[in-house]
């Protein structure tokens, strides 16, 4: 079968199915990127090689077990894993830039860079989903404040005007809502990076 062409849904689909020739046409149709990506966060070609490897090996394991379910989405699901297996060669080697829970420190940061590559946006994707589920795990009172505010923009007026509340109470419970997802990121040990 010609597989240049294919999706590379079909790819991972035959390749489950046994046709082992289909995931090297997958390795082979991404590896200068993800091996380009690996390469720019740690900026040393063997330990780049290792974790290239290392993602392709997770990557197997993963399809091979039947636990592969992103709808077509294979390639930034490799780049998450890679990410992963960077931050944990950081971690490992105790090399990771922790962030300071400062004022100054903003968890939205990672969100307002538009001047991305290809790489980068698929881990702001991920990065943005992550701080979704983050956000999913406050209370509604102070989720609510926080989505109007971050990703509808709204002034703590116009909150204070659609929830019924006074300006100090959205201030206040935006406030909880930035040291509770602090608390959070720190519980889970969640690096936000991109």
């Amino acid at each position: 079968m010609q597989y240049d062409n294919v999706q590379d849904s079909i790819l991972v689909s035959n390749y489950i199915k046994g046709d082992e020739s289909a995931l090297e046409i997958l390795i082979n149709r991404h590896k200068q990127k993800i091996y380009s990506f690996i390469f720019s966060k740690v900026y040393d070609r063997d330990v780049a090689e290792d974790i290239f490897q290392d993602t392709f090996i997770k990557v197997i394991r993963t399809l091979k077990r039947g636990a592969y379910n992103e709808e077509g989405k294979f390639l930034p699901w490799v780049m998450r894993i890679s990410h992963n297996l960077v931050i944990d060669y950081f971690r490992k080697n105790n090399r990771m830039p922790k962030f300071d829970n400062t004022e100054e420190f903003n968890i939205f940061s990672v969100l307002s860079d538009n001047s991305l590559n290809a790489e980068s946006s698929i881990i702001k994707y991920q990065v943005e989903n992550d701080v979704r589920r983050l956000v999913e795990e406050l209370p509604d009172d102070q989720k609510q404040v926080l989505l109007m505010r971050i990703y509808d923009d709204l002034s703590f007026k116009e909150i204070s005007d659609k929830t019924g509340v006074s300006i100090n109470t959205a201030l206040g419970r935006m406030r909880y809502a930035l040291i509770n997802l602090r608390k959070i990121i720190d519980k889970h040990n969640i690096i936000l990076t991109n």
